[in-house]
């Protein structure tokens, strides 16, 4: 599974920090040249360096630099020029985030004599540099101090050293005026280094308001919702770890400007713990489909559901519907939107000569002469009655299974004109007849996939979840209806017993999807064949590809041979068939270790089944 932006962000405690400061001639990088570097290299608030020298700069330092530092013309003569000084400063400093006061100073001054001479300057990335001066306005309140200066942040965290104006000295206040900083920011959520640069960033005086929204929000995995003052729904989000995903929204720099008006406009921030991510983000998707927030992407651009209907007339042809009907009909879908039909559609007619007109047709009237498709072999003429219904309907009868089966019938005729276009020289005709047989093997693909989950009325499976304990699904008719976990060390069947027992009931609803959504049944299936994941118990059998509780039994009962046919529409998966009849009566399926047997109860309801499933 991807890690998320949580599981990647390195803690401020494992960070090196090279807090910097300089002394120069003056205030203009490139005209006025450094006098002094001083350096202290921190980590988990220990000192583990400093660095420290006088530089010759090569000109004479104004009276007024030398009474505000201390620094002569007779102190700098024998010191090293700054060409000779950067090597050893740059590899002190290797590989850790520069941080200073007025970084924008001490960086200009830096970088402008890594190009005098010739070097390249690490630091280029805003990232990579820490300025505690913006850090200090983010932090702290205009009545806590009148001002961010070095000297004042010093005496109001009572800094260990006193900044004097020399480099070194300045850079061990600077250490303490960090750490404190850092303490103070860590309290209201900024524990990483992207959360550190991002609070330093500008954010809208709204979101600063808002931080104490997360305060009291779980950690762990489930859905968060921003609510509006009238109790709306404005944003539906899901992570693993809610308290800090939410957290950042108020101290990240957040790019998108809708997300800075969606928190200036909330009111609240309800959380929703899940036992385990797919829970979290099958609720996520519930909630959007049901209140649909305006700051939602998915809300405001739902999948406009298309299905490919074989009519019942006596003689069927292709329409595209925007609804699945519980009308006994043969459908293809759901498609993700018109166009995919018409490719998908357009791909089946160059396969099959299936009537394209609209006109409805007599058994036994010729209704009007055959059109050109007719004379071009691209339709069976039904019109002028050339085919018989029972032989048209032979046709229509091999679409529809195909589209839950066997795929091959559409797709050889597909490929072979495909080869033929391409060996003529006509590459671009070519293509077009690849994208729509690809488009039709992910139609059916996602079909059959959908099919299989809504067939089982009840399925069981676990995960594991990383820690030696499962993640637990109860699924019913394709749609989550349980889940829990069984943390390491817990025996997993009493819990698995248990979810069975509380699992909410799914009323049975007609057409091909029931009552699930389709996105649904996609993370439930995404979820399963996951490597690891285990199949405990099913009502009926299951495969993945699968086509339906029928075709999964006889998938299952004709063993290699049906794999060896089904191989073109498997299209370089592997076919992992669910439904060995021969089961033992105890299954190594879950346990607390490796060598861990779990019994198996038989019931006459349910089907157990103990198979590993497999991509």
């Amino acid at each position: 599974m991807q890690l998320t932006f949580d599981d990647l962000d390195e803690p401020l405690r494992a960070v090196t920090f090279v807090v910097v400061d300089l002394e120069t001639t003056g205030g203009v990088p490139g005209t006025d040249a450094i006098t002094e570097i001083g350096a202290v290299k921190v980590r988990g608030g220990e000192v583990l360096g400093e660095f420290q020298t006088l530089v010759d700069p090569g000109r004479g330092i104004p009276p007024f630099i030398s009474i505000l530092t201390g620094i002569t013309d007779s102190m700098v003569i024998q010191a090293p020029r700054i060409e000779e000084v950067l090597p050893a400063f740059l590899e002190f400093a290797s590989g850790s985030v520069l941080v200073a006061h007025n970084a924008k100073f001490d960086t200009g001054f830096l970088a402008s004599a890594c190009a005098d001479a010739g070097r390249h300057w690490p630091w280029a990335a805003r990232a990579s540099v820490v300025d505690t001066v913006t850090l200090a306005r983010r932090a702290l309140a205009r009545d806590e101090v009148p001002n961010c200066k070095l000297g004042t942040l010093a005496r109001h965290f009572n800094a260990s050293t006193e900044p004097i104006h020399r480099a070194l000295a300045d850079a061990r206040a600077t250490v303490d005026v960090l750490h404190a900083l850092l303490d103070r920011v860590g309290g209201i959520g900024v524990h990483s280094l992207p959360e550190l640069h991002a609070f330093t960033r500008a954010v809208s005086p709204a979101q600063r308001r808002k931080r104490r929204l997360a305060a009291d929000l779980p950690s762990g995995p489930g859905v968060y919702i921003f609510r509006g003052p009238r109790d709306e729904a404005l944003y539906i989000g899901t992570s693993k770890d809610v308290r800090t995903r939410v957290r950042r929204y108020f101290v990240a720099s957040e790019t998108r400007t809708r997300m800075g008006e969606m928190v200036g406009i909330a009111d609240r921030v309800d959380a929703i713990s899940c036992a385990h991510t797919l829970e979290a983000q099958v609720r996520e998707l519930r909630l959007i489909a049901e209140h649909k927030p305006r700051f939602n992407r998915r809300s405001t651009r739902p999948e406009r559901a298309q299905w490919l209907k074989l009519t019942r007339e006596p003689y069927p042809r292709l329409s595209i519907v925007r609804e699945a009907r519980d009308d006994h009909e043969r459908y293809l879908g759901p498609l993700r939107s018109r166009q995919l039909a018409e490719a998908v559609r357009d791909a089946i007619h160059e396969a099959v000569p299936l009537r394209q007109c609209g006109d409805r047709l007599s058994a036994t009237v010729v209704t009007r002469p055959a059109c050109a498709l007719a004379e071009m072999a691209r339709c069976g003429a039904p019109c002028e009655h050339r085919l018989a219904p029972d032989a048209y309907g032979l046709l229509s009868d091999a679409v529809a299974a195909a589209w839950s089966g066997d795929i091959r019938p559409l797709l050889d005729p597909l490929l072979a004109r495909m080869r033929g276009l391409s060996d003529a020289g006509r590459y671009e005709h070519a293509g077009a007849m690849r994208d729509r047989a690809a488009a039709l093997i992910a139609a059916c693909a996602r079909s059959q996939r959908i099919a299989a989950l809504v067939g089982i009325d009840e399925l069981v499976a676990a995960a594991p979840d990383g820690s030696g304990g499962w993640d637990l699904a109860v699924i019913h008719r394709g749609r989550l209806a349980a889940a829990g976990t069984a943390p390491r060390g817990i025996a997993p069947m009493p819990v698995v017993d248990s979810l069975v027992a509380t699992a909410d009931g799914v009323a049975h609803r007609p057409g091909p999807l029931g009552a699930a959504l389709a996105e649904e049944i996609e993370l439930i299936a995404r979820w399963l064949e996951r490597p690891g994941t285990r199949l405990v118990l099913a009502t009926q059998p299951w495969a993945s590809p699968a086509f339906g509780a029928g075709g999964a039994a006889r998938i299952a009962e004709a063993g290699e041979s049906a794999r060896a046919a089904l191989a073109p529409f498997a299209a370089g998966r592997s076919l992992q068939v669910i439904g060995d009849p021969a089961l033992p009566e105890r299954r190594r399926v879950l346990g607390t270790g490796p060598d861990a047997e779990l019994p198996m109860a038989r019931s006459s309801q349910r089907q157990w089944h103990g198979h590993t499933m497999a991509r």
